[in-house]
């Protein structure tokens, strides 16, 4: 049971700390973004559709369209967060409702156009979902053998070490290069960066982007684990809760990873605790509840010590002193 928990529990938190790192990204620079849910949604409806349009051509065994539609989430989650980017920052829009509108948005426009991508493939077919099937699992060597924690390195998705690379470049990005530097000043003091000759417009633009591009990454893995289809059940609010673990994480990627693996264990595990008791299906759901609760407690105790970046939320005024 308990190499099952950390098992689920991984491939669980992965989709979901990448997800949290472009939302780190986005607030860093001072757009806040609650549109992570709506970008993880239409980045993995492109990369399923690219998945889809490729399985009769290149067979559905093939673990290279995976990575084909990874890139293609990556690509339409960024160009999908212009919305959101171009409300906040061009045209200065409240950014908490602009994320809620593009959430919205993002429901309603991939469940219609999947329905018509279907019925166009299938030649009259309706449906609201692309049946993707779940990515291929592997062994870690040796690491894979260790007492508990090995389960770690058993039976993984192959994005999971993608993730974890993403993770590395973005924590080198964030924190020892000069785009970094200015990214992370732009959401702490917009006007020093104006002053020093710095572009806070494009850099936080290309923050939101970049937001948007990792989440539909996050949204793509959950649908080759999780869901094994894109429909709109991949809107079940796994965006909100990366953005919870941004917070408890205190706006930082490395105790945002940890939160992630948190919120994963807590899932896996209590869902494994359902199966263990024998209870009946229905009540996997409440197990499955757990994150979100355990959510709220964090919020009700440690809310109080967090820190967002001081112009997280506001539109930059140059004239503003």
């Amino acid at each position: 049971m308990l190499d099952k928990v950390f098992i689920d529990g991984l491939s669980f938190a992965a989709p979901l700390f990448i997800m949290a790192i472009g939302a780190i990204y986005s607030e860093k620079s001072g757009v806040t973004n609650l549109a992570i849910e709506g970008l993880q949604g239409f980045g993995a409806f492109v990369g399923a559709l690219v998945a889809v349009i490729l399985m009769p051509l290149m067979g559905e065994g093939n673990q290279t369209i995976i990575y084909i539609a990874m890139a293609a989430a990556f690509i339409g989650g960024g160009l999908y967060a212009c919305i959101h980017g171009l409300l906040c920052v061009k045209f200065r829009a409240n950014q908490v409702i602009s994320g809620v509108v593009v959430n919205i948005l993002a429901v309603a426009l991939t469940t219609f156009l999947t329905t018509a991508m279907n019925k166009a493939l299938t030649g009259g077919q309706s449906s609201n979902k692309f049946i993707l099937g779940i990515s291929s699992r592997f062994d870690f060597p040796l690491l894979c053998k260790i007492p508990v924690l090995g389960a770690l390195f058993r039976n993984m998705y192959p994005f999971e070490w993608i993730i974890l690379a993403i993770g590395i470049v973005a924590w080198y990005l964030m924190y020892k290069t000069r785009f970094g530097m200015h990214l992370r000043a732009c959401g702490e003091n917009p006007q020093a960066v104006d002053a020093a000759g710095g572009d806070v417009a494009r850099v936080r633009f290309l923050a939101v982007m970049l937001s948007g591009a990792l989440s539909g990454i996050g949204g793509l893995c959950f649908a080759y684990s999780i869901s094994a289809n894109f429909s709109p059940s991949i809107y079940m609010g796994y965006g909100y809760l990366s953005i919870a673990a941004m917070i408890f994480g205190n706006w930082n990627i490395l105790p945002t990873a940890a939160v992630c693996m948190f919120f994963g264990l807590a899932k896996s595990g209590g869902y494994q605790l359902c199966l263990r008791m024998g209870l009946p299906s229905n009540y996997s759901d409440l197990f499955m509840m757990l994150p979100y609760i355990l959510t709220l407690l964090l919020l009700a105790f440690f809310s109080k010590k967090n820190h967002p970046p001081a112009a997280a939320g506001e539109a930059y005024d140059k004239g503003k002193r």
